[in-house]
């Protein structure tokens, strides 16, 4: 079975090894890779200090947001509604 990535909507392919946290939302690869790089600077913009709970927790729900299932406002998104798998298309527009 094709997995979907969450961020680029790109399929992902059944022999690509994904990061294990990455692979739970799925991210493809190179996504993954692109936040790791921007997780960096999260981390450093918003001065989070790992050591802290809080700042995880943080950490956390920006790499949700980035990885596509979590909104900014903070609702999950639901992708077995098929309207919710392309974002660029606005029904309300």
């Amino acid at each position: 079975m094709s997995q979907t990535c969450t961020k680029c909507k790109n399929p992902i392919s059944d022999n690509e090894e994904l990061d294990p946290v990455g692979s739970k939302y799925p991210v493809c690869t190179k996504c993954w890779n692109e936040w790791k790089e921007y997780r960096v600077m999260v981390m450093n913009e918003m001065r989070l200090d790992m050591s802290m709970p809080d700042h995880r927790k943080l950490l956390k729900k920006h790499e949700k947001i980035f990885a596509g299932v979590l909104t900014p406002e903070g609702e999950i998104v639901d992708y077995t509604n098929e309207d919710n798998r392309k974002p660029d298309e606005n029904p309300n527009a």
